[in-house]
């Protein structure tokens, strides 16, 4: 079998394996997505196996849609949402799957019939960002993907930093209020129990149990439950209590991002996952926050806080060039240059 050079690659297969969907698409070398599949991510209960199915079947799906000449030339790229290992083999821990210690590179290399790079799913959705989004030219950057939960990542001189055992970025595990709310990964008061799609809902849950005038603009789903997705729709339509609560979760999420970045001095910070569609209605919060609480503040830049512009695709995006690029660092010329 015939395996492209790093960069070289027309198509590429990426793949982002989230807590609520598995997410894959075709992707060209400017980052373009030609073909895309879908499916629903099975419940954390799950065998591993579960989702290792789901992946093989939405990456031979992409596959068949490549003309048979060179199908074999197409690399797959699959951004996982935990913590992968130093040698981006193994899923180390899946706060949100039943992954744990699951070597999961060389199962879908094996079942896939070409090899496959690994890597976390906000690596992936950062190095989309830095490489064709709202990050491009940025030396020193940190993103974040609000989803379920807050996944993290850092780019310094343009290189993905995945730290010495790989498993830097993982922001949202870093505990905000001690003794807090109890968090998947074990622990209590995890900043992404607080600012992500989870907390609004968890948040919307609690007014519709008040009740009264400010829960009747919230849409429920079929089941009669309310997602993080309704909030900020409702938001964007103008309902004034899920605007409220989207504003909660902002200065949250702009109290993390303090220290975030009071820590790593990035240049930019890009915020994408699904509940960055809510925009500014999230963002301002979060920016006015950050400003009002970053050490040093009056005496050092504030670094501007952005929407990914890629969106949802973002993972899949970055994990289909990773396919291209594996060690995180591509050639100097701009992305999408030729």
């Amino acid at each position: 079998m015939s395996v492209p050079a790093p960069g070289r690659a027309v198509l590429a297969v990426g793949v982002d394996v989230g807590g609520t969907h598995v997410k894959a698409g075709l992707v060209d070398a400017q980052g373009r997505v030609t073909s895309e599949a879908r499916r629903r991510t099975p419940v954390r209960t799950a065998a591993p196996a579960t989702v290792e199915d789901l992946v093989v079947e939405v990456v031979q799906e992409l596959l068949q849609q490549v003309p048979s000449d060179v199908r074999d030339l197409v690399p797959v790229g699959v951004g996982a949402a935990g913590f992968v290992d130093a040698d981006r083999g193994r899923v180390v821990f899946a706060p949100h799957l039943s992954w744990r210690d699951e070597p999961l590179r060389d199962a879908l290399t094996a079942r896939l019939g070409r090899p496959v790079v690994l890597d976390n799913d906000a690596h992936a959705a950062a190095w989309a960002e830095h490489r064709f989004g709202a990050a491009q030219g940025e030396s020193h950057l940190v993103v974040l993907t609000l989803g379920t939960g807050i996944g993290g990542a850092i780019l310094t001189h343009g290189r993905l930093q995945r730290g010495r055992h790989g498993l830097a970025g993982e922001f949202g595990h870093q505990q905000v209020v001690p003794g807090g709310l109890r968090c998947e990964c074990g622990n209590q008061g995890c900043w992404e129990q607080y600012a992500s799609g989870r907390a609004l809902a968890r948040l919307a849950r609690e007014v519709l149990r008040v009740g009264g005038p400010p829960a009747a603009a919230l849409r429920a789903g079929p089941d009669g439950d309310v997602t993080g997705e309704h909030v900020w729709r409702a938001a964007r339509d103008g309902d004034p209590s899920s605007r409220r609560i989207l504003a909660e979760v902002g200065r949250w999420l702009g109290a993390g991002l303090a220290g975030v970045v009071g820590s790593l001095d990035p240049g930019t910070v890009v915020i994408g996952g699904g509940v960055s569609l809510a925009g500014d209605l999230l963002l301002d919060p979060a920016r006015e926050t950050l400003a009002g609480t970053l050490v040093g503040r009056g005496h050092r830049p504030v670094p501007p806080v952005l929407a990914a512009r890629l969106g949802q695709r973002a993972g899949l995006v970055g994990a289909a060039d990773l396919a291209r690029h594996p060690d995180g660092a591509a050639s100097p010329h701009r992305a999408g240059s030729g």
